[in-house]
């Protein structure tokens, strides 16, 4: 049985991400792009899981469908877990993805290479209007670089290079090559399982 869900998130590099994994981990869900019309949703929450619920509240109330919603931050050691929930806009409200990895960077000036550990933590929910919610986590340890490196991928990719990979950023990998030990990866592939339990038990 598939569900239709509103994706949540309005970032389309995140949209296409989430997309491709819940589609690799054969997930019982059609999603659904978020409408133009709704507004952005303001991002209160002290955690993770916080604002990825928020943000699904806020597509059932706007569309009556069910959503599907996360939250990432990255976790730096040497910053005191900084920026953690504020990861998108570490760099100021309207920052870019060069903007957050500079002022990361910045703050990192002269920590040698065994202090700059950090993580990736995502939150996936997927919730309905009657509140039935699936919740999964997934993260990844790795490092921070001394520099941007690579093309591919967003966010922070450009200077985490993951401890289970070969010293390569996450954007000096392929998606595949990402996605298979990446935080959200992991996450929404956990999602797709508790998804799938949920798709059986309703076909009973």
């Amino acid at each position: 049985m598939t569900t239709r869900f509103i994706l949540a998130t309005a970032n389309p590099d995140k949209a296409a991400e989430v997309a491709r994994i819940l589609r690799d981990a054969d997930a019982p869900v059609e999603l659904v792009a978020r409408p133009a019309d709704v507004a952005d949703v303001e991002e209160i929450g002290i955690t993770l899981e916080d604002n990825a619920r928020l943000k699904a509240l806020a597509l059932i109330r706007a569309t009556g469908m069910p959503a599907i919603a996360d939250d990432t931050g990255l976790e730096i050691d040497a910053l005191g877990g900084a920026p953690g929930v504020y990861s998108a806009r570490f760099a100021g409200p309207d920052a870019t993805y060069s903007d957050n990895c500079a002022l990361a960077l910045h703050r990192l000036e002269g920590v040698p290479p065994e202090r700059r550990t950090a993580r990736f933590v995502t939150v996936a929910i997927a919730r309905w209007p009657d509140g039935l919610e699936v919740a999964a986590f997934g993260d990844v340890e790795g490092t921070i670089l001394d520099a941007s490196r690579g093309e591919g991928g967003f966010g922070y990719d450009a200077v985490f290079a993951p401890n289970e990979g070969d010293g390569r950023s996450f954007a000096e990998m392929t998606g595949a090559e990402k996605h298979a030990i990446s935080h959200r990866g992991r996450a929404f592939r956990t999602l797709a399982d508790g998804l799938k339990v949920l798709a059986h038990v309703g076909d009973c």
